[in-house]
Parts: structure tokens; sequence; C-alpha cells
């Protein structure tokens, strides 16, 4: 028998043996759809040979229409000599067509009906990347997998590949977090506990999980809290942005009329500094004044005269906000942002509205936790309490806005000084160049035990907000920036990379 008639033999055979496709929201169907997501989404695209390892059985037979037939140990070889070969100047990345995947249960009737194993039919697109070059759309394809039981464990018995045309059938993005026992076994591999994420399309929080263990054994929640670190500057950046537009607070009015810290009083110096520096990090201070040998705050430069990033520029400011207006930051914060987005699970300070038990404690590279630090007063730069839902609507509200009026939001967009890497800080947010016009805004946060990112595209309404309770969290990014950004995330990539 040849090939095709073998393929086509072994199609209707095991399709006759079967009963029905299964439905969509059966163990089985999303036992197979997360095996396939090991194999390809973790395995395939980031090169992680030991997926293949984990789940092709000894006895794999692959058939592809264009590269013939290869074993396991053929399949393997080629895998990591080719694709996978270092140095590394090629990616390829394969994604599902929506809608496309079917999947049929196969039983063996002499033996009461039992589940031996499954066919796995659907069609498949390809994608490459060359280093410094944008990806590109490479091949479609169908394919068919047979996965068997064996000892318990499903593996991947023969796989075809065929009908390989270079048309594009459609933009195919299947959500890495739809397969959540992929996920899962992705996080214990990186040392990550807890993983949030929200996704932001046309202006809207459209899509928001959280995976891996708040505790051991206990699910994070999907109102997990997290410690988001550095990306409380952003918030506190609106806070002010929103009393400009109120016409309550001046960008470029040096804030000595309100605050001027004791440590700086005798310089002159202390009396240029202006919101607009505190935002865009030109204030010329430290990031800390205890990274000082004397631990008091002092200038490095001449205030918008360089930038440097400091969250003493905004704990300055917030000294500022809180003489003039007579209330905390929190409570302005309240006023302006958390209220009137419904951002009722984000708070600056820990208070007895605070569910311990919701919290995702941080974790170093060992996975050894660090002790919780509960702040009964603001930090301006540090430390706000919030879930993915909050800061998804605080995002959205961002792009959409509806913080600021559009004076404001256009200074806010606009680079103030040069950061690090070809990017510009504008006020409360990084600005990346993208292309076609296209640009991001972007804060991330580390901690001990917190490593958290979100990225705004302004002009296609989209945003990425990631949270991770751990010191490696940040590992997790490439995959996911370039996952849920498409094109616009292998640029930021490729820049932050440079």
């Amino acid at each position: 028998m040849n090939k095709s008639g073998y393929f086509t033999f072994f199609l209707l055979f095991a399709l006759l043996q079967g009963k029905a496709q299964v439905e969509k929201t059966s163990e089985l169907y999303k036992t197979i759809m997360s095996k396939d997501s090991l194999l390809f989404n973790i395995g395939f695209n980031t090169c992680d040979v030991s997926q293949f390892e984990n789940l092709i059985s000894e006895k794999l037979e692959f058939f592809h229409d264009i590269d013939g037939i290869s074993d396991k140990k053929k399949f393997l070889k080629d895998f990591k000599g080719g694709l996978c070969r270092y140095p590394k100047n090629y990616q390829a990345r394969r994604e599902l067509l929506p809608g496309s995947t079917e999947i049929y249960a196969l039983y063996e009737k002499s033996n009461g009906g039992e589940l031996y194993g499954a066919l796995q039919t659907g069609i498949h697109q390809f994608f490459e990347k060359e280093t410094g070059q944008p990806e590109k759309f490479g091949s479609s394809a169908r394919f068919s997998h047979l996965w068997l039981l064996e000892n318990g464990e499903w593996k991947l018995v023969k796989s075809y590949s065929y009908e390989h045309v270079t048309k594009q059938l459609e933009s195919a993005a299947t959500p890495v977090f739809d397969d959540d026992i992929a996920v899962e076994k992705w996080l214990k591999e990186n040392k990550v506990p807890v993983l949030g994420l929200g996704i932001i399309k046309n202006g809207e929080l459209q899509q928001l999980k959280v995976f891996g263990e708040i505790k051991p054994g206990v699910p994070a929640p999907y109102n997990t809290i997290f410690n988001v670190a550095s990306l409380t500057k952003p918030v506190t950046a609106m806070v002010a942005l929103k009393l400009v537009s109120l016409g309550k607070w001046d960008l470029d009015k040096p804030i000595y009329n309100y605050w001027t810290d004791p440590d700086i009083t005798k310089d002159p110096r202390s009396k240029k500094i202006t919101t607009r520096h505190v935002l865009s990090h030109q204030t010329g201070f430290p990031n800390w004044r205890w990274m000082n040998a004397d631990k008091k705050l002092s200038f490095l430069f001449e205030p918008g005269n360089g930038y440097q990033y400091s969250g003493e520029g905004f704990e300055y400011l917030r000294r500022a906000l809180e003489n003039k207006f007579h209330k905390s930051l929190q409570q302005l914060a309240s006023e302006l942002i958390f209220q009137p987005l419904k951002m009722d699970e984000t708070s600056y300070v820990w208070n007895e509205n605070t569910d311990e038990s919701r919290y995702a404690l941080g974790y170093d590279k060992e996975l050894k936790p660090y002790a919780i630090e509960k702040h009964n007063s603001p930090n301006a730069a540090d430390d706000l309490l919030t879930t993915v839902e909050d800061y998804g609507k605080f995002l959205a509200g961002v792009m959409n806005g509806e913080l600021v009026k559009e004076s404001v939001f256009n200074e806010m967009v606009t680079p103030q000084t040069a950061s690090e890497r070809s990017k510009h800080f504008g006020l409360g947010f990084e600005i990346y160049d993208l292309e076609n016009g296209e640009y991001a805004l972007a804060h991330g946060g580390a901690d001990l035990g917190v490593r958290t990112m979100a990225f705004i595209l302004p002009k296609t309404k989209q945003a990425l907000l990631i949270f991770t309770n751990s010191d490696v969290g940040g590992n997790l990014y490439e995959v996911l920036v370039k996952h849920y950004l498409g094109k616009y995330g292998e640029k930021i990539i490729d820049i932050e990379t440079k």
C-alpha cells in the first residue's frame, strides 16, 4: 500500500471505530487540546525539546507530504539540528486555525468499550522569523494526530501533516490560557507560582485569567490580590494628570510651592522640580535615597537635564499633593481613579478590607517565600495592591481617555526624554515606537517576589497585563508578549533585546 493509501485507510478505520466527534466541553477534548498546546505552543514555538520527548511515543511515525517519513529518533534529531539549532537566527511559530480542530474518541468494544485513544484533526499555520526581521507567514497545512494511552499516559503515536499551501487561511491566535493544564505545567517548569493575565481588545477588558496555586494545593482565584511593585507609578501619574485636567494642578509649576524635602532645602535646584520632571524621571534624584552612602536625598544632575528612573521623585510628588489638597494619596486616588473606574479591590495600603487569603505571596527563584510587608501609609512609587480585573479597568480607562482630557492625554504620550534602548519616557509611561505609526505605552514592576508588566497600544485599542509573584516571573514575558501582541509584540521584544 502506498503512503497515500495507508493514510486514507488509517483515517477511515479510526473514524469508523470511534463514536461521534466529542464535545468541546468534554474532558477528552480538553485533555487532547492541552497535550497539543504543550507540544506546540510551548514545545515547538519555544524550542522546548523536552515536550516532544515526553509526549511522543517511542513508536512514533511522522508522515509529511514534503519531507517524507520519520520515526522518533529522526524526528528529534531534525528538530534539534534544524529549527532549534544554535546559534539561533531563525524562529518558527505554529498556530491552530480557530474552530478547525475535531477530536474523535476511540474505544475497544471487546474490552467493555474502554477508551484507548483519540484522533485529532485540524488545520495549522506556520509563521517564520529571522533575527532582526519581522515575522512572516510560512504555510498552512492539514494534520491528523493519533493519540494513544500508553500505561495511562497520552502519547502521540502517529502524525500526518499534509496539503501544505502557501495561502494564509486566517490569522489564528489561540489564547495560551485556554489550555489551563499546559499553562499550569509551564509555570511549574519556570518556578512561577502564580500568573495573572489581562487581555484588552477594542478598548475593553475581554479576558482575564489567573493560573497557579496561591498556596500549595490551593488554586489561585481569579481575584487574586497582587503587589504590583512599580506598576504603582502609572496610577499615581494618572492621579496627578487627572488633577491637571480638572485645572487643579499645574504640570510645570515648581513643586517647592507645596513641598521641599529637608535634605535639599539649601540646594537651589530644589526650586526647579516640576511635576513634568517627576512623571518623566527628570528630577535628578536617584531611584532611592538609601542607595546613597549618607542615605540622604541629593541631586545627580540639574532637573530637566537628564534621565534617571526615580521612585523618590514620585514620593516627592505625593507629599506635595497631600500638602496642597490635605488628603492622603489613597483618598485622592479613590476619588479620582478607583471609584470612577469601580476598582474596588485596589489600594495603596493594607486595611481591614484586604483579604490576606487571596494575596499572592512573593517567592524567590528557589520557590522560597518572602515575608509579607503590610504598609499602612501609601507609597506613590511602589507596593500598590490590586487584581488583574481592577488594573485591567485602569489600563482601559487610560486608553479610552476616560481619566484625562485630550490635551493632557497628548502631553502624556509625547516623548519627554530618552530613556533606554531607543525608548522614551512620556508622563507616567515609557514609550515604544513601533511600526506603521503605532506606539506602545508601557511600565513594569520588580520587587522581591514581584515581576509585573503592562502594555497599552492606544491606536489599535489593545493592552496586555502580566502579573507574577516570583523573582523569575520576567522569564515568561517574551512568550506572552509575542503571543498576545503579535507583530507589535515581536517589535517590543526586538527593542528589549538589542
